[in-house]
Formats: C-alpha cells, sequence, structure tokens
C-alpha cells in the first residue's frame, strides 16, 4: 500500500485552497495542453544497507529501466522523465526505517535532496510496514521544501524481487502523488468529490490483487482497478485517465513551475 492517504475534510479544504490561490493568479482548471512537453528532472538516491541486491543496491541499468517505464506509463501526458544523476548512500538506519514523518526520513531527506520544486528527488529504501512508497504533495513543497519527493522501496523496480509489484509501476503511483493526483478512491465514499477528477467513477475502497471487475459505487461506472493511482498488482495496472493527466499537468505548473 502507500502512505499518501488523504481526509476527505483534509481534501475538501486543500481544493477549496487550490482553487482560491488559481483564481488569485487569473488561472482556471482547464489551463493546461497535453500536447505541450513537460519535462521533469529526476536525480535518484540509491540509499542501500548492503552492496547487495537484497540490500538494497540497485544498478544504473534498473534504474534506467525504471526511467523507462515510467515515461511509457505517462505516454500522452505530455510529461518526460529524464535521470540526470543518480546517488548511492550507505546507510542502515535510512534503508530500514525512513518510514513517513519519522527521524530517519527527516535526517536522509535533508542529507540528499537536490534542486528546486520542479526537481524530483526518488529514495530507494527498505521502507516497512507494508508500504511500497510515500510522496510529498506538490502543495506541501512551499511550507517543507527538503520534504519534497517520492520514497519507494527498492525491490518495487521492474524485475525486482517484490512479488506482484516489480513492473515499476509503484513509482508511477507514487510520482502521480507527486503531481497532484489523489487515490482513485479518495475519501472511501460513493459521494462527494472523490479524486476531483471527472472521468473517473466514484470509489469506495481500494482494489486489491487482480480482479476481473469491481464496482463499489453504484450508477457511476466500474471501479478503476486498471489505474495506476488504485493498488492492484502491478500486472493489472495500465492507464491513466485524461481527466488525471489534466489535473496532473495543472497542478504541476501551478505548485512546480513544470508547464
Amino acid at each position: 500500500s502507500c502512505g499518501n492517504e488523504v481526509s476527505e475534510e483534509d481534501a475538501r479544504s486543500i481544493e477549496e485552497q487550490f482553487r482560491i490561490d488559481l483564481g488569485s493568479a487569473g488561472r482556471n482548471e482547464t489551463d493546461f495542453d497535453l500536447e505541450r512537453a513537460a519535462p521533469i528532472t529526476v536525480v535518484w538516491h540509491v540509499v542501500y544497507a548492503a552492496a547487495t541486491s537484497s540490500g538494497g543496491y540497485l544498478s544504473n541499468a534498473a534504474i534506467s529501466s525504471s526511467i523507462s517505464a515510467m515515461n511509457a506509463h505517462y505516454a500522452g501526458s505530455g510529461f518526460t522523465f529524464t535521470l540526470s544523476r543518480v546517488t548511492r548512500t550507505r546507510n542502515s538506519n535510512w534503508f530500514y526505517y525512513a518510514d513517513q514523518d519519522t527521524a530517519a526520513e527527516a535526517s536522509m531527506k535533508r542529507s540528499l535532496r537536490v534542486g528546486g520544486r520542479n526537481v524530483l528527488n526518488v529514495y530507494s529504501v527498505g521502507v516497512g510496514g507494508g508500504f511500497l512508497g510515500y510522496s510529498a504533495f506538490p502543495w506541501r513543497y512551499s511550507n517543507a521544501p527538503y520534504n519534497d519527493g517520492v520514497v519507494m522501496l527498492y525491490s518495487s523496480v521492474p524485475g525486482g524481487t517484490k512479488t506482484n509489484y516489480n513492473q515499476g509501476k509503484t513509482l508511477t503511483h507514487e510520482v502521480g502523488h507527486w503531481l497532484g493526483l489523489y487515490h482513485v478512491f479518495q475519501g472511501n465514499s460513493c459521494s462527494g468529490s472523490g479524486d476531483y477528477v471527472s472521468d473517473t467513477p466514484p470509489q469506495l475502497t481500494s482494489t486489491g490483487g487482480c480482479p476481473s471487475y469491481k464496482d463499489t459505487c453504484t450508477g457511476g461506472g466500474p471501479d478503476s482497478i486498471h489505474n495506476y493511482m488504485d493498488y492492484s498488482y502491478d500486472q493489472c495496472m495500465y492507464q491513466f485517465t485524461s481527466g488525471q493527466y489534466g489535473r496532473a499537468r495543472v497542478m504541476a505548473s501551478f505548485y512546480r513551475g513544470i508547464s
């Protein structure tokens, strides 16, 4: 699972503030062009406990494969990801204990993070607690720049050892959050605004495994079980919607200057 759970109340206040800020800047939520390139620079921080595959030491080939997979997953969005740098740090404390909102996470990011709001910092670690990763949302950058970036389980890279989650789609999911997307089951409700994307049907629960069909909210369409922002196995996730792309482009432009 992913650490980016947001309450319905918090999401509502975030969205209200976003609309106010957007309006104050003379912009609107349709202010994007998917045909226009939106390049994103990536810095990848390999944090490892031992110089072995099981110790978290990722090869350049594994990282390159991850970037290639992500570019394929985001095809049609205008986003393109380019790796500019790889750092490698041997630190068992960070590797094992850099879970969300921990001292280890703060120490790791304050030591390693580089670039501005538009640079995607990826930290591959051995996150625990059943989490595959977590991300900083773009609207949080101004209050905590050092905390920005995506933290992911090292073994979820393409060809990695994490069963059912080794096609690189954990990174794609977490980068979705970094670009401003919620889970498709945001709010865990069949009413309300859900994930604030018009073309993802209401969805009551996250999806586990690889079901052939699931519909938790009658009338709105079947659940988005193949969407990158659900929790399905990697082999069952293969789509974003145009609405998600539109939201991500507006969010990335407004909060990250990526346009």
